[in-house]
């Protein structure tokens, strides 16, 4: 690992050293440390580590001059947080590139992230939040021969903690936009492409015999005309057996997707989105796993992503077995001096999403020969999730604004936590929230948030789950420092035992391009979602420190 840190840093410097010779180049950056201490507690579950404080760390630093940019990525698990994998641990550069770009062609040698489309087949990315980062190494090459014909290429390895995944993936991809490439008068904009990805893997298993060589292919199409947008996509994957070494009961069957999405809007006033997508057995991974660090497709699932806690206690991941999922988004602002504008407008944002089972039930089927899911399943009994709210944003006068939001949600607590099936079933909850912000005096902000879910189980006879909750937050905000107190009551908990309140209490600094934090508190043990992309959260209880600084 030393050998490898000082080659990175020697090319990085040598690369540096050869562009330097003027001042045209520019070096950025930036550095991210986060640190947790823990303590054990018993109420809430928390355990003990031995370390008592872990910490992860990270360093960019890139040097761009002109056509030609390189960066390298130090990071430093020691040892990783406890809601990240243990996999992660030590120091290492894991991130490093060079790249040029001349007469059209982009050329990336390192590590790189890429996305065809939008991911169904392939999507390399970072996302801290969730311990993910499968970004690629290798080589990739971008051209444009003409304008509106866009090219992609690569092959490479895509990233598992401080190693790469056995698979080597390789793909390509293609778009034309027909008005750039032929016709720049025309009104309609129509943009077609397509991809495919594969992956090879070597069959070293004695009783199954597993396809070394798997592909993906997709082929999608986007046409703007005036307010209206229209987005479709469909992807294909052949024979890939999932899951574990044993290979036994896993699904043989082939995978596809497809969504499509059409949207409205119209400058200030009205904003309509309408999109549905249908998942059946699409999971690509680069190496033959189940674990989350060797998927390299991504689905976005079909529900609003929501930033208050209570709302998004249930979230959703995206069932990659088999779901039948849609989305209505309406967005529309009300005009000042109109009923219920007011003095500076009123705006109302409406969603509703749904995502059912395809397999007429709440099981996911594995065994191939008996996968035969429906097309579209839509049955009240095949709900996995389930999200209908109202949102109002609303500003009083010039020191006053709030946001308003009600919600009615379902959650497959079994499906989408991995139970039992039948031992929670559906949790029902309705979620209020209001949030209002007062601007006592310039660059004095006073903020309190309020919010309340009650729930109830759909099954008598099943498990509870968490019941109510409560939560509470005051945040003050003045030149450079910020205050947050914030808790989380459980109320409504079935369990006398776990009627607990999640305290936590935040202060911080900023000056320039740095920032402080410090905090202590509880946090609460769950499922923590970006994008339908899931993972489980142990409950903690510690101090925090976060700093965060760029140049």
């Amino acid at each position: 690992m030393i050998r490898k840190i000082l080659l990175s840093l020697t090319v990085l410097c040598a690369t540096i050293n050869c562009f330097a010779q003027d001042n045209n180049g520019e070096f950025h950056g930036n550095f991210e440390l986060n640190l947790q201490s823990y303590n054990e507690d018993a109420t809430i579950g928390a355990q003990a580590v031995d370390e008592k404080i872990l910490n992860n760390s990270y360093l960019n630093i890139m040097y761009t001059k002109g056509n030609f940019s390189t960066g390298v990525r130090y990071e430093s698990y020691l040892n990783a947080l406890q809601d990240f994998d243990r996999d992660y641990k030590g120091n290492g550069i894991p991130y490093r590139f060079a790249t040029y770009t001349l007469d059209g062609l982009e050329v990336t040698v390192g590590n790189y992230y890429e996305q065809f489309g939008e991911g169904l087949v392939f999507r390399s990315y970072e996302e801290k939040g969730l311990g993910l980062d499968n970004s690629m190494d290798g080589i990739r090459i971008k051209y444009a021969p003409i304008s509106g014909i866009y090219l992609k290429s690569f092959i490479g390895k895509s990233r598992t903690y401080f190693t790469y995944s056995e698979g080597v993936i390789r793909g390509l991809d293609g778009e034309l936009n027909i008005k750039e490439a032929f016709a720049p008068k025309l009104t309609t904009q129509i943009i077609l492409g397509g991809s495919i990805v594969s992956r090879y893997q070597k069959d070293n298993n004695p009783k199954f015999n597993l396809p070394q060589n798997v592909a993906t292919y997709a082929a999608r199409i986007n046409i703007i005309k005036g307010k209206l947008n229209y987005y479709g996509e469909y992807a294909y994957k052949i024979n890939d057996p999932e899951g574990s070494l044993s290979f036994e009961g896993n699904n043989y069957a082939p995978g596809n997707t497809l969504m499509s999405n059409l949207s409205y809007s119209k400058k200030g006033g009205l904003g309509i989105s309408v999109e549905a997508h249908r998942i059946d057995h699409f999971e690509f991974r680069s190496e033959r796993q189940q674990a989350k660090e060797y998927i390299i497709n991504y689905i976005p699932t079909l529900s609003t992503q929501h930033a208050y806690t209570l709302v998004a206690l249930y979230p959703f991941a995206t069932q990659t077995e088999g779901e039948f999922g849609y989305q209505f988004d309406v967005f529309y602002k009300i005009k000042k001096g109109q009923l219920f504008g007011g003095k500076y407008g009123t705006k109302v944002n409406i969603n509703f999403s749904r995502i059912n089972s395809l397999n007429g039930g709440n099981s996911v089927l594995n065994d191939s020969s008996s996968h035969t899911p429906m097309f579209i399943s839509i049955k009240d009994e095949t709900v996995f999730f389930s999200d209908f709210n109202i949102e109002i944003n609303k500003k009083i006068n010039r020191k006053l604004k709030f946001v308003a939001l009600l919600a009615f949600q379902s959650y497959n607590k079994d499906v989408v936590e991995g139970k039992t099936i039948g031992e929670y079933g559906n949790v029902n909850s309705k979620i209020g929230v209001l949030d209002m912000t007062y601007k006592i005096k310039k660059r004095h902000t006073l903020r309190i948030e309020l919010q309340e879910l009650l729930s109830k189980k759909q099954d008598p006879n099943a498990k509870d789950a968490e019941g109510d909750w409560s939560m509470a937050l005051v945040e003050y905000t003045i030149p450079h420092w910020f205050f947050t107190i914030q808790d989380m009551y459980n109320w409504g908990n079935h369990d006398i035992t776990k009627q607990l309140h999640y305290m936590n209490i935040n202060f911080g600094f900023t000056k320039g391009a740095n920032r402080f934090e410090i905090g202590y508190g509880k946090k609460r043990a769950g499922i923590f979602c970006v994008g339908g992309v899931c993972k489980e959260v142990p409950s903690s209880n510690g101090f925090t420190l976060n700093i965060l600084s760029s140049f």
